[in-house]
């Protein structure tokens, strides 16, 4: 019996294989895939291997909420402190935010509509799947079949 995918988005092909041909498969998800991409949140975790970009859509927000921790009521004082925290983040907090932003329009521009997403050489798409290596066996049996 095919497992079932969710399609969200026309510009990616929906796929399913038989429960168990993921396992097969496995053996093969490392060389077979050239770009892997998984869009998720801090509610949704995954497992990924190393080396597998990682989105996650609230990350941006998680920051937000650490450098506006505990500010004063005075909206003077209140914008020193932020300042302040982001010059003591200094670069490399900045490099976090932008890529947490960055993460956000790069899921936008692939039309993710669900999570956990795992796309392939952002053509091929399975949501739902928070074991990556799973994810990518089931994209590539279906690439696998097609022409």
């Amino acid at each position: 019996m095919p497992v079932p995918f969710f399609k969200a988005s026309p510009r990616l092909p929906t796929i399913s294989i038989a429960p168990g041909l993921w396992a097969v498969l496995f053996l093969f998800t490392q060389t077979a895939a050239a770009d892997v991409l998984v869009v998720t949140d801090s509610h949704h975790p995954v497992q990924a291997p190393a080396g597998v970009r990682v989105i996650e859509l609230d990350q941006a927000t998680r920051i937000e909420v650490k450098l506006a921790a505990h500010l004063p009521a005075d909206p003077q004082q209140a914008a020193a402190l932020v300042r302040q925290r982001l010059h003591d983040g200094g670069e490399a907090l900045q490099r976090r935010i932008g890529h947490a932003y960055q993460g956000v329009a790069d899921a936008w521009g692939l039309g993710i509509a669900k999570i956990p997403a795992v796309v392939v050489d952002r053509r091929y798409l399975v949501y739902g799947e928070p074991d990556v290596p799973r994810a990518v066996a089931r994209i590539n049996a279906y690439r696998s079949t097609q022409p």
